[in-house]
């Protein structure tokens, strides 16, 4: 039965490890067990997570028990049992991932156009010494593009450096998403909002970029002195990261800004195009989003119930 789960693994597009993880897990459970699979009973599950209780934390114990309940679907799919054992199985006691107290939709906008008024249409380059501020304005206009990929897209910080200029079609509104062992390819719209900005940068702003550095990435680094001044951007990412915090005390990093797109998407979009657009191979990494949108129904009925 081991080369169907293998295949079912495989269907599943699960990385190599992760493979080799889920049958030493469901291995060592067969082990214990010393039974046919086909007769494992909710009880004998049950049991197992129970032996394991000694050496083993409720984390620890909930990663044992996801392979396993892959197993038997498994079996489950090739009609070697009637029902999955495993079903309704939770492992109780584990940390619960920190909840955001998301920010809606007119709030990241209304971010965006604060960076923008703040740091652009009313920064006082008198601030900044004179041979320092062309790369000041140069940065600044690239940083609220990025930020704007941030709100309007929902992107991981690591997806920035990684999109081209072969990534953007202005004339569909589109930029493509490169999927990773992690992710999936999506392609996503872009906003009427950033669309002024973002050619502003193509055409006024990365070519003085690339005198310096050439390269087919969207977003380049600074040239200061005759070296880069941020590798692969990460510094530059902190330092918009302050100046959003600075903007907006509530803000606390940009997963924060992604839990809240994601959280919106599932609201108004459902769960699988939630899913696509977040770029998640997993419905379940999804769904992880969802208590979000029930704490946010809590607070709009505590503002708005009279009662």
């Amino acid at each position: 039965m081991m080369k169907e789960f293998i295949k079912y693994l495989q269907q599943k597009d699960y990385t190599k490890s992760t493979r080799t993880s889920y049958l030493k897990a469901v291995n060592n459970f067969l082990e214990w067990y010393k039974s046919d699979a086909i007769n494992t009973q909710k009880k004998d599950i049950l049991k197992y997570l129970e032996h394991l209780k000694t050496k083993n934390t409720n984390r620890s114990r909930m990663h044992t028990l996801t392979p396993i309940k892959h197993y038997f679907d498994c079996l489950l799919q090739n009609g070697l049992i009637p029902e999955n054992p495993t079903a309704f199985i939770k492992i109780r006691g584990i940390k619960k991932k920190y909840l955001y107290k998301i920010f809606t939709a007119d709030e990241l906008t209304q971010l965006a156009d604060d960076y923008y008024t703040i740091y652009i249409k009313n920064f006082d380059e008198n601030r900044i010494p004179e041979n320092q501020r062309i790369n000041s304005h140069l940065s600044k206009n690239r940083n609220y593009c990025m930020l704007t990929f941030l709100i309007y897209q929902g992107l991981h910080t690591n997806e920035l450096p990684k999109i081209t200029l072969d990534d953007i079609n202005l004339m569909k509104a589109t930029i493509k998403i490169r999927g990773t062992k992690r992710s999936n390819d999506r392609t996503l719209t872009l906003k009427a909002e950033q669309i002024g900005s973002l050619m502003n940068y193509l055409q006024n702003i990365r070519p003085q970029f690339e005198q310096h550095h050439k390269s087919n990435a969207l977003f380049l680094p600074l040239i200061w002195k005759g070296q880069i001044t941020a590798t692969h951007l990460q510094g530059t990412i902190q330092n918009l990261s302050n100046h959003v915090r600075e903007i907006n005390e509530h803000f606390i990093n940009f997963q924060h800004i992604r839990a809240s797109v994601i959280t919106g998407w599932i609201k108004n979009d459902g769960l699988r195009k939630a899913q696509y657009f977040a770029g998640h191979r997993y419905i379940s990494s999804t769904e992880n989003y969802l208590q979000n949108d029930i704490e946010a129904l809590k607070d709009d009925i505590t503002k708005y119930n009279p009662f």
